[in-house]
């Protein structure tokens, strides 16, 4: 295979139209022109350059060979243009991915402070739970995704990925309206153990972190419902049809009731996962340190302004 930085030398020796100008464009000495050169001709078994009193001419298969390598050169100077243009920032593509009740609220803050600030970046999105966007995130399908997981039920990082805490939510106890309990500050699980309760369908995280929190306050939940969607959990929440727990991401709804847990408190974690740091692109990191942006906001209990 040729060496692209010795077709560069005879670019130069004919551009320049002899060794010595070559060696002083190109910061080396005339005998390291005058040996890459060889080094090129014995490469391809034929002279490239013949020798005259008015400087080096290319020969045929110097002229054919050229032809080649200016094509090469100009592609390479186009990579290397688009190349410090993704350094900075002023092109390439971020592909994203996020679980629902993230994207709704800290991935959608993030995006568009990104966009602001970014509009020459291709940001790509896609919607996924974390059973499928931390999968794709290893295969390379994407260069950050937005996961959660629970404490007793976390996730298995492994190697070549780096993952960073963004946010930990409360879980709030869900009541329909006219519920005995609904005008409490707080509310026991065990109090709810002869209730109707509503949850995710498996395999799912959400669903275990339900039936646990149950099983921990002495009883075994009765799941009459299941969804995958919390605006559906939510809306059979305020039809009555049974109660259940909900993260603070997903939100209020009307008629229904969200009170805190008495005791100890259930939380759900929230990652931001890249690739390794050394693999990480400078729009990956960019979008990390917004999400850390938009995150402290939602702690502080108020939207980050999207034109910061």
């Amino acid at each position: 295979m040729l060496d692209v930085r010795r077709l560069r030398v005879l670019q130069e020796v004919v551009a320049r139209g002899s060794f010595s100008a070559a060696a002083e464009s190109l910061h080396l000495s005339q005998s390291a022109v005058s040996q890459q050169i060889a080094v090129l001709e014995r490469e391809v078994g034929i002279p490239l350059l013949e020798r005259t009193t008015d400087g080096p001419k290319l020969t045929a298969a110097g002229e054919a060979l050229m032809v080649h390598g200016d094509a090469v050169m100009c592609r390479l100077e186009e990579a290397e243009r688009e190349l410090a243009r993704i350094a900075g920032l002023e092109g390439g593509r971020l592909r994203l991915a996020s679980f629902p009740t993230a994207s709704a609220t800290l991935m959608t803050g993030a995006l568009s402070i990104f966009r602001q600030r970014f509009p020459q970046i291709d940001l790509q999105f896609s919607e996924d739970e974390p059973e499928d966007s931390f999968p794709a995130l290893k295969r390379g399908d994407f260069d950050l995704a937005v996961v959660f997981d629970y404490p007793s039920f976390p996730i298995d990082f492994a190697r070549d990925v780096e993952a960073e805490l963004i946010y930990e939510e409360s879980m709030r106890v869900a009541l329909p309206p006219g519920h005995p309990l609904a005008a409490a500050k707080s509310v026991r699980i065990a109090d709810l153990a002869d209730d109707d309760w509503l949850c995710g369908e498996l395999p799912s995280s959400c669903r275990e972190q339900v039936i646990k929190l149950c099983r921990e306050a002495g009883f075994e939940p009765k799941i009459s419902f299941q969804s995958e969607e919390y605006d559906v959990i939510k809306g059979f929440v305020a039809g009555g049809l049974g109660v259940t727990i909900l993260p603070e991401l997903a939100g209020d709804h009307p008629g229904i009731e969200l009170r805190p847990v008495r005791g100890q408190k259930p939380v759900r974690r929230v990652w931001a996962v890249t690739r390794e740091t050394e693999a990480r692109s400078p729009a990956a990191e960019e979008m990390l340190g917004i999400l850390r942006e938009v995150c402290r906001s939602y702690r502080d209990g108020q939207k980050l302004r999207l034109a910061a």
